[in-house]
Formats: structure tokens, C-alpha cells, sequence
């Protein structure tokens, strides 16, 4: 302890030039940490002359980092959020801790919701909180905990465990069946009405990457539905509007259920798969351990 401290600059001045470096201000940073703008001035000073070079550019009416000063700057802003985010573990941890989950509405609504009253009765003390969003924000600049995201598994603001792949196959519901004739092909498809969903994800499947892996041109002008959210798609499915594309880990339960029904054996294999993503910089809570080795064993099963 007595060398780490020799290897660090004075506490006190590495906050007011974290706070600075942060607000590109020393007024403002004076204002954030309850303190005169002289003393700012005076701590990275301080710091600057006992590292020997400059860490910011005194410019008319602004400062800017020099080289040296984004350096430290980076680090010391990893440093103090990890402290921080320790700190509120610290303090949440105990019979309330919660666990928040992020995932996207479609696996919320169709995988995660279904399954997941098995891990409370399992682990009744853990308190639960579901995130559900399609849109994508930095796992690490929330109050996420873990993320169950679809595609590559390469992500950068955290680490990712695959949990399983998928194939997809069209569906459609038994009534919608009942009234045209039979469908045994993907050819077959063509000239139905065809669901789809705007989903800006370039690893998503859509309509014309599924019937072309089968040597069959999508419609120029389909007249199917199109819809906002995947979870959309398949409930317009349901009632009868048409084909859509069906995710089997998403659409398992409700062809079991016999609210959807699968068309012909033809099916491709995803070319991305679903994950669950830790925070690579947050502390790692209990919960979470416990939560993931749950995904992990359900997702062998289901």
C-alpha cells in the first residue's frame, strides 16, 4: 500500500482534474466539487508540476486536454465510475438487491416472460427488474446489470455468452391454413401475403434473404403487412393476417400452443445467434451469477 500510494498523485488533485477534464471547464468543475475556481486551478497546478508537463492548454476563454492529459483523463474517469458503481453495490447489496435485465421486446415477450416465474420461485430474495427495449444503449453508461441482445456477440461494452442459435421457418395460424390452398414449398409462398417487420439489424432475416436461400424470388410488391416490431408481426400472424417469419426459440411455445402454425420443413439457420452480455467494468453481483447459470440451463431445454 505504501508504494501504490507513492505511485499516485494527491486524491484531491486527481479529482478536480477529473472533474475538469470532464466539464472541460475549471469554473464548472469548481461548481460540481463545492469549491472556488482558484482552488481548482491550484490542485491541477499542483498536479501538473509534480508530473512535470502539462495536462491541459490554457486557451483564450476554454481549456483543452494535451495528450498526456487524455490519458490520464480516461483513466482517471474508468477509475472513479468503477469506484462509484462498487460503491452502489455496496450499498443496494441484501435481501432487496435487484437485478435489472435488459432484453428486446420480442424475446421479453415470447422467451424471457414465459420461463421466467421458474427462476423467482428458485431464487424467491432476488428482486427483478425487465428492461424492455429494442433499441441498443451502452450496457455500462446504464443501471443494466446484464443484456440478452441477438446478433454477433461482438460488443464493446461488454462480454458476451452465447446462450443458443436459432432457425427460422414461416408460420402462419391454423385458421389462416384452413382457407388457402395447401403450402409445401417456399415456392409455395409466393403471392401470400407476407408479414414483415422493420427491424434495422443487418443480421436479422427477412423475406427476401429466406426465400432466396431457396432459389426463389421475393414478390417486388408483396401484399403483406408490415409492422413496426417483430412482436407485432407474429400477433398479426396469429389473427390471420398472413406469413410471417418465425424465430423457433421466439414461436416454440406458441406452436405447441397451436396459436401458430408451422409451414413446410424449409427452415435456414441464423446468421447471427442470442447472447447474454455482462458489463465488462461493473462489479459482478450475485444475483447475476445465479441468473445466468439459470439462462444457461434453460436454454439447453428450450
Amino acid at each position: 500500500m505504501a508504494n501504490l500510494r507513492k505511485k499516485l498523485p494527491p486524491l484531491t488533485a486527481l479529482t478536480a482534474f477529473e472533474a475538469a477534464a470532464r466539464l472541460s471547464s475549471f469554473t464548472r468543475a469548481a461548481t460540481e466539487l463545492g469549491v472556488t475556481q482558484a482552488a481548482v486551478s491550484r490542485q491541477i497546478h499542483l498536479l501538473e508540476e509534480d508530473f512535470g508537463f502539462p495536462l491541459f492548454r490554457r486557451l483564450h476563454r476554454k481549456i483543452e486536454l494535451t495528450e498526456k492529459g487524455k490519458l490520464l483523463s480516461a483513466a482517471a474517469g474508468d477509475a472513479f465510475n468503477l469506484i462509484a458503481d462498487t460503491v452502489a453495490d455496496l450499498r443496494s447489496d441484501g435481501p432487496d438487491d435487484e437485478l435489472a435485465i435488459s432484453a428486446t421486446i420480442s424475446f421479453s415477450h415470447f422467451w424471457l416472460l414465459p420461463r421466467i416465474a421458474a427462476f423467482s420461485r428458485a431464487h424467491p430474495e432476488i428482486k427483478l427488474r425487465i428492461i424492455t427495449q429494442d433499441a441498443r444503449t451502452s450496457i455500462e453508461a446504464s443501471d443494466v446489470d446484464l443484456a440478452i441482445r441477438y446478433g454477433t456477440g461482438t460488443w464493446s461494452d461488454g462480454r458476451a455468452e452465447l446462450l443458443f442459435e436459432d432457425e427460422v421457418f414461416p408460420i402462419c395460424s391454423a385458421d389462416y391454413l384452413l382457407t388457402v390452398d395447401p403450402i409445401r414449398t417456399p415456392q409455395d409462398l409466393v403471392g401470400h401475403p407476407l408479414i414483415t417487420s422493420d427491424i434495422d439489424d443487418p443480421t436479422w432475416t427477412g423475406w427476401d434473404e429466406w426465400l432466396a436461400a431457396f432459389s426463389v424470388k421475393a414478390p417486388k410488391k408483396a401484399r403483406g403487412l408490415r409492422c413496426s416490431f417483430y412482436t407485432e408481426a407474429i400477433y398479426a400472424a396469429m389473427n390471420g393476417q398472413g406469413i410471417a417469419l418465425g424465430w423457433k426459440r421466439l414461436v416454440a411455445d406458441l406452436i405447441q400452443q397451436t396459436r401458430l402454425v408451422r409451414l413446410t420443413e424449409a427452415s435456414i439457420r441464423t446468421r447471427a445467434a442470442y447472447f447474454v452480455v455482462v458489463p465488462a467494468r461493473k462489479p459482478k453481483k450475485e444475483s447475476g451469477r445465479l441468473f445466468i447459470e439459470w439462462l444457461r440451463e434453460v436454454s439447453a431445454i428450450s
